[in-house]
């Protein structure tokens, strides 16, 4: 086991990783950027060490920077948490090449699972199903003209590398397909310094079904259940569960050993997602696999009691998975949402500011990963996420219950929050029935305009 770890990120996800390290009596050495000077993981850790200034490009993502603060830390191993270069091969190759053990999968999966083409193959070649499209990249928009008359449209062009909604873009006829093709081209560039694309058949309202699985250095690879993340915005996840609803034990199964088999086909190695998409007739199909933690994994650790983090730095430091997938036990039903600060009323309009007021729920089952205080400034310069609020009820409407008290407890300002967004979103009949798919939100949103309309309508008044 080590006895040092780097924590090359920031917010809740590095406050998460010092708790683990902490529980597993290892020295944490957070880094931290000018603007995070004054936050809860620089209070927190046992070391801190500054990195440069707010910008990530200047922290961050300072490659430069991060190994010169391992070497002065004496570190043993980094672990990168999420974001930020938590799923660069180069950074990993870095690592390795300085003898710093890198906390996650070695850069050589890490390139082939970046490479969501690439990963597509991979799938079918243990025949895990995958959306039709492209067999690698689209060079010209030609190509992609004649592929799209072959599938049909609805079509959607990604983007290879990355994630996070970034380089996504759907088409629904030729014209609007050279556009996504040069706009996602553009946008991939831009985010990822890697400008190719492949396209898929677009499918309408399917369910975003994640696998997280664990993968030791020696063979053994187990899956922890499903995460249904279909509650996003712009490809943004907002609401995560576990176990998804409706799901029947035959296809849980299935595709839990689909998951695997795509991890083995990857020679993969430490925490992992593999994602799928359902359709309404239960057909999934491979969608890509990211090579780190993931920022809903307290859902699966709330319904499993493994810890995902403590498992990632015991696999790293060459320790054997201690259970088999028999094992696994999976307890009640988790729910996660994320908080924001952004503002719902104004088009999610980024809301960075001091907070002066900090009240956040208590009381059972209510579980809280954050980085936030009364008296915090949240900087402009990074993700809008300044909570994760995660329920464990014995059934699914048990654990959305608790959701909604402990939202109804929370007030957090001045700064805007997506606190009241979700509380809408909890009450919808169509969630409440686990009635979700990718769409959800935007007809959600449709919704509550028609009754806001319905609303303001008077009854007719006879002259």
């Amino acid at each position: 086991m080590f006895s040092k770890i780097l924590i090359a990120n920031r917010g809740e996800v590095a406050l998460r990783i010092i708790r683990a390290c902490r529980e597993l009596g290892i020295v944490s050495v957070v880094v931290f950027s000018k603007a995070d000077r004054d936050s809860l993981p620089v209070r927190m850790a046992d070391e801190a060490i500054c990195i440069g200034e707010g910008p990530s490009s200047q922290s961050y993502l300072n490659i430069p920077a991060l190994i010169s603060a391992a070497e002065i830390a004496d570190v043993e191993a980094i672990h990168p948490g999420y974001g930020f270069l938590a799923e660069n091969a180069h950074f990993a190759e870095i690592c390795e090449s300085c003898q710093i053990k890198f906390i996650g999968p070695k850069p050589e999966s890490i390139r082939l699972a970046g490479d969501k083409s690439q990963a597509r193959l991979e799938a079918t070649k243990v025949g895990v199903p995958i959306i039709p499209g492209s067999k690698g990249i689209i060079t010209n928009q030609e190509e992609a003209l004649k592929i799209a008359k072959k599938l049909g449209y609805p079509i959607a062009v990604k983007a290879t590398a990355g994630g996070g909604g970034k380089g996504i873009k759907v088409a629904h006829n030729d014209g609007k397909l050279i556009s996504a093709f040069l706009t996602a081209q553009a946008e991939a560039e831009a985010a990822f310094g890697n400008r190719e694309v492949y396209i898929e058949k677009y499918l309408k309202e399917p369910r975003h079904i994640e696998i997280q699985i664990l993968a030791d250095s020696h063979g053994n690879v187990v899956h922890l259940g499903e995460r249904d993340c279909s509650v996003q915005r712009r490809h943004q996840k907002l609401i995560e569960e576990s176990p998804a609803p409706g799901f029947n034990s035959k296809l849980r199964k299935q595709i839990g050993d689909a998951a695997i088999k795509v991890a083995k086909a990857l020679k993969y190695e430490n925490a992992g997602t593999i994602e799928f998409l359902v359709d309404h007739d239960e057909n999934f199909y491979f969608m890509e696999m990211n090579t780190r933690l993931q920022v809903e994994h307290p859902v699966t650790e709330m319904v499993t009691g493994i810890d995902i983090v403590k498992e990632q730095i015991r696999i790293a430091s060459g320790e054997k998975l201690n259970y088999t997938q028999d094992k696994i036990q999976f307890t009640g039903h988790a729910i996660e949402c994320r908080i924001n600060a952004e503002d719902p009323d104004n088009n999610f309009m980024p809301s960075p500011g001091r907070i002066d007021t900090w009240i956040i729920p208590g009381g059972p089952r209510i579980r809280i990963d954050s980085h936030g205080f009364q008296g915090a400034t949240i900087p402009p310069y990074y993700d809008s996420m300044i909570a994760k609020f995660i329920a464990h009820g014995r059934d699914r409407n048990d654990a959305i219950s608790i959701m909604l008290r402990a939202l109804k407890e929370s007030v957090i300002g001045p700064i805007k929050t997506t606190i009241s967004l979700h509380e809408k979103i909890l009450n919808r009949p169509r969630f409440r029935q686990g009635a979700v798919n990718t769409n959800f939100i935007d007809m959600n949103m449709i919704q509550e305009k028609q009754d806001q309309i319905d609303s303001r309508k008077k009854p007719h008044e006879s002259l």
